[in-house]
């Protein structure tokens, strides 16, 4: 699947004006059912049956697959900003270019379990696997909101 990234102005998620990802995490936290973030990590790949053309692209920064590098769910209360996000990415040694979050719910005043965030984690990483990541927000390492085409 070929991607290629654009910022947009401004994104919006429910009622939320989501600018950056520091919005997303503070609207996190507003909601009225605690919330658990999930983080997929990805990067770009030149899948092994590219065109010439796609390869020339590629080298441009432009198009290859997303491939799911590493997964991570939050609470928004244990995470202070996007650069510690940045930070502890880096723990894990693999290089990414974008993020993509999605956020779970909980009920009855309690926040999602372990088991419900691995479970909607794989849903994530398996939606990207096929290009369908249009229900995740995607963000660029500096926390900027993209639209990938």
């Amino acid at each position: 699947m070929a991607w290629t990234l654009t910022r947009p102005t401004r994104r919006w998620c429910s009622d939320v004006n989501i600018a950056t990802f520091d919005d997303l995490l503070r609207a996190a936290r507003e909601q009225p059912q605690p919330q658990r973030l999930l983080f997929v990590f990805a990067d770009a790949a030149l899948p092994e049956d590219s065109t010439p053309e796609q390869r020339a692209r590629f080298q441009a920064g432009e198009g290859g697959a997303l491939v799911p590098l590493m997964s991570v769910d939050k609470n928004p209360e244990d995470l202070e900003t996007f650069a510690s996000l940045v930070e502890e990415s880096r723990q894990f040694g693999q290089d990414w270019a974008v993020v993509f979050v999605a956020g779970l719910s909980g009920r009855d005043g309690r926040a999602p379990t372990s088991i419900e965030a691995d479970q909607s984690l794989q849903r994530m990483i398996d939606a990207i696997k096929t290009g369908a990541f249009g229900a995740f927000m995607p963000f660029d390492r500096h926390g900027q909101p993209l639209l990938i085409n």
